[in-house]
């Protein structure tokens, strides 16, 4: 890797980090929500599955598209499919109703780190 790339990488990883962001939005509201104890497992998660981004861009995952041009394709039509399904899901979805018994709970390590949160 070439000294501009570490360079470009590394002034992404910095500015990534540091901004307002949906990850710095989620860890605000789970802390407000959950408490700051209860948002640690949330915060580890962000922190190392961003970092295992990075690492993954770092060691030459985009060159798969160099060699497969058409996977950037594949990609870009499975992200416009994901978008329309979680617009549709947002624009059908119930007003949540309040259960008592079974509380909400903060955003586990894994969740966090893969950027999942599936609640039905």
């Amino acid at each position: 890797m070439t000294y501009d790339l570490v360079l470009a990488l590394s002034l992404f990883a910095l500015v990534s980090s540091i901004t307002p962001g949906p990850n710095n939005l989620m860890l605000m509201a789970s802390g407000a929500n959950f408490g700051f104890r209860r948002t640690i497992p949330h915060m580890l998660g962000v922190g190392i599955g961003f970092t295992l981004m990075i690492v993954l861009v770092g060691i030459g995952l985009v060159q798969i598209f160099d060699l497969y041009p058409i996977s950037h394709q594949i990609l870009k039509v499975v992200s416009v499919i994901y978008l329309f399904w979680l617009a549709r899901k947002i624009a059908n979805a119930a007003p949540p109703e309040r259960d008592v018994a079974n509380e909400s709970t903060p955003i586990t390590f894994i969740q966090a780190a893969l950027f999942l949160k599936w609640s039905y």
